[in-house]
């Protein structure tokens, strides 16, 4: 099974916190946001990794050949300009099952994924009460995709879309990738939303699983909850290399640039870039 993944946004809603570091790359509570997920993906049967780079691409690169024993092909997207394209840019590396992730959110999930299914795909979903701001999904009787609602202003649904999708039929997905790219773009944007909704209404089961839990990571202020819910929660991963270590402080502390801040360690009355 081939992974795609999609980490070509410049991570505007993160800045400055983007601007030297990849929005994948991201620490929460001592690891980055890519390797929370990695530890989900490769515990699949993962043929390569298909990655979609753009800002500060050398940088995950780098990572994801130093940190996974994986194959992985990148591939640029040069013009941002919607989802359905980005994936759209693999299809050429893709000739069976396919896994798509968008690493801005974390997920609690349990990966399962029967590769001999009849099924023709999985959308993971999360039920929220704040519907009005995501794109939902709407089900028959027997919990299959019947279309997407973006931000629905009625109750539809309260099945949110998290980004985290399996497609065992690609040829059907690229297929309505390729009809959404040959229609209007909407706010200069193509959306793989409009792929699967093709797939659906051409007669393809798309299959709706709940996931535990979905902790956001692509703005500010839902990063720095997540990042709280992980220390809560045990998600920060402590090895052996720090064990008795001695804890260092630093008091009054102006850091102009930083590319990460070692484990055991605390800063008080901190000033960053962003303040001068």
């Amino acid at each position: 099974m081939k992974v795609i993944l999609p980490m070509a946004g410049k991570g505007t809603r993160l800045l400055p916190a983007t601007k030297f570091v990849p929005k994948p790359l991201i620490r929460l509570a001592g690891r980055s946001v890519l390797d929370r997920l990695m530890d989900k993906v490769l515990a699949l049967d993962v043929d390569e990794l298909l990655i979609i780079t753009g800002h500060l691409k050398e940088k995950l690169e780098e990572h994801v050949v130093d940190n996974y024993d994986v194959p992985a092909r990148f591939i640029e997207q040069k013009v941002q300009d919607g989802t359905a394209t980005a994936v759209h840019l693999a299809q050429p590396y893709v000739d069976g099952p396919v896994l798509i992730v968008f690493v801005d959110t974390i997920f609690d999930v349990e990966l399962a994924i029967d590769e001999n299914g009849t099924d023709d795909g999985t959308i993971w979903v999360h039920e929220v009460e704040d519907y009005q701001r995501f794109g939902v999904i709407v089900t028959d009787s027997d919990g299959y995709m019947t279309k997407i609602v973006e931000k629905p202003s009625e109750p539809v649904s309260r099945l949110a879309n998290v980004g985290l999708y399996y497609i065992r039929d690609s040829a059907a997905l690229f297929a309505g990738i390729d009809w959404t790219m040959s229609r209007p773009p909407y706010k200069g944007e193509y959306f793989l939303t409009d792929a699967f909704q093709h797939m659906v209404d051409n007669g393809k089961k798309i299959k709706i699983e709940p996931i535990r839990g979905w902790y956001d990571c692509g703005k500010l202020e839902t990063t720095l909850d997540t990042n709280r819910y992980l220390l809560e929660n045990g998600g920060d991963r402590v090895t052996e290399e720090f064990t008795n270590v001695k804890v260092t402080k630093f008091e009054g502390l102006v850091v102009r640039f930083a590319k990460e801040v070692g484990a055991k360690v605390i800063i008080r009355g901190l000033r960053s870039g962003s303040d001068f």
